[in-house]
């Protein structure tokens, strides 16, 4: 009986103190991490493009992963099924998330075959596609710091994060602690390339959760905001 008594406590304790282990790993610790750094403030919002949904699909007050898929979608597959089982499945539950894929008009046909590809009956309701002409493709991207280029069809496997206030968010400084020992200069994240498993995974996913930290924190008065601009964020795009 005494037996059965003990095993019973220690079910019981592994149950309550797994969700609370699963939060702690979740959420960076508030005493030590520094807020997801703006890299540039003036990101277009999407008013020039239409949307698969009846809704309107804006970046407005949304935490937003923004990618531009080009002309046939379903040939970067890859790309949409590491967003989706990396990144989407992992953060769909959290308020205001939503990732946004940009297509030219007419490509309609292929977005929903590439929904078919990587949605295995799961809620898409926060994952959006949005069609536009090439030129206002062409300036959206501009808009976003980026060391990286469309390709001529207007694809590429880099993808953004956008936070509530229509500003991209990433790392001014996404240095290595071996290679800030070694006094390596400082280099840039501006975008996160979803063709890299271990990119998206790690990097990606630390920068959000840090990110849907700072807003938790902002909800509760306690933030403190210490990130760290430069001043020509605004000027240089590329």
């Amino acid at each position: 009986m005494e037996t059965i008594k003990i095993r019973r406590n220690v079910i019981l304790g592994i149950l309550f103190f797994l969700p609370v282990g699963f939060l702690l790993m979740l959420y960076p610790s508030t005493h030590n991490y520094d807020p997801l750094e703006i890299v540039d403030e003036d990101v277009s919002d999407l008013q020039l493009f239409s949307s698969n949904t009846e809704d309107d699909v804006l970046l407005e007050d949304h935490i937003t992963i923004l990618g531009f898929f080009g002309n046939d979608p379903v040939k970067n597959v890859i790309a949409a099924s590491n967003l989706k089982e990396l990144v989407y499945d992992k953060f769909k539950g959290f308020k205001k998330f939503q990732i946004v894929i940009v297509l030219p008009k007419g490509t309609e046909a292929q977005a929903k075959a590439l929904q078919k590809e990587i949605n295995n009956y799961d809620d898409m309701r926060f994952w959006h596609y949005v069609f536009g002409q090439p030129n206002d493709i062409k300036t959206l991207f501009n808009s976003l710091k980026t060391e990286e280029s469309l390709d001529d069809k207007l694809f590429t496997d880099h993808v953004f994060i956008v936070d509530k206030d229509v500003k991209q968010r990433g790392r001014l400084d996404d240095r290595e602690e071996r290679e800030i020992k070694k006094e390596i200069p400082a280099y840039p994240l501006y975008s996160y390339d979803c063709i890299e498993v271990a990119e998206v995974k790690n990097k990606m996913s630390d920068d959000l959760r840090i990110l849907f930290t700072e807003y938790r924190q902002k909800r509760k008065g306690k933030f403190d905001s210490s990130a760290r601009r430069k001043e020509d964020i605004k000027t240089d795009k590329k």
